[in-house]
């Protein structure tokens, strides 16, 4: 929701500002909001899998440090060639196209370097291990959670 917020403010100020444009398409909140949305659930997916892999063995501190630096450059990645892909849509001679385009490459790039990459894991390292309420990690002693529930360990 942070990511769709600041996409459409910052495209609203770019349309009126730089581009001169009259107004927005009526559409434009549904159409970002449904794209923005779903692909910031698919890069959190990726992300908190990572996290929760990295936790049975390593504690959810340090599993969330450990996972960030595994799909961080794959989120990344993903998220600079989606935002590239939108941005086309830019050039079209359509506004509504244009304003679609340029509204959902900005929200994919503030999700993949502001939300993903900061906001979710300062969560993760704030909330700790009551960031998996309510399951069986959240219900161990604070340290490392493999020494205490040799089960987790299997369960990998």
């Amino acid at each position: 929701m942070l990511s769709f917020g600041a996409a459409l403010g910052l495209s609203a100020l770019l349309f009126h500002y730089v581009f001169g444009f009259a107004g927005a398409d009526a559409s434009l909140p549904l159409f970002v909001f449904v794209f923005l949305v779903a692909l910031g659930i698919d890069y959190n997916i990726f992300l908190m899998t990572r996290v929760r892999e990295e936790t049975v063995t390593l504690g959810t501190r340090k599993g969330s440090m450990v996972a960030l630096a595994a799909t961080g450059g794959v989120i990344t990645s993903a998220g600079l060639v989606l935002a590239a892909t939108f941005l086309v849509l830019g050039t079209m001679p359509l506004v509504m196209f244009a304003q679609i385009g340029i509204a959902i490459a900005l929200g994919v790039m503030l999700d993949t370097m502001v939300v993903r990459s900061v906001l979710v894991t300062a969560l993760n390292l704030d909330l700790g291990r009551r960031i998996w309420w309510p399951s069986k990690l959240d219900s161990d002693a604070p340290g490392d959670v493999a020494h205490q529930d040799s089960r987790l360990v299997g369960q990998r």
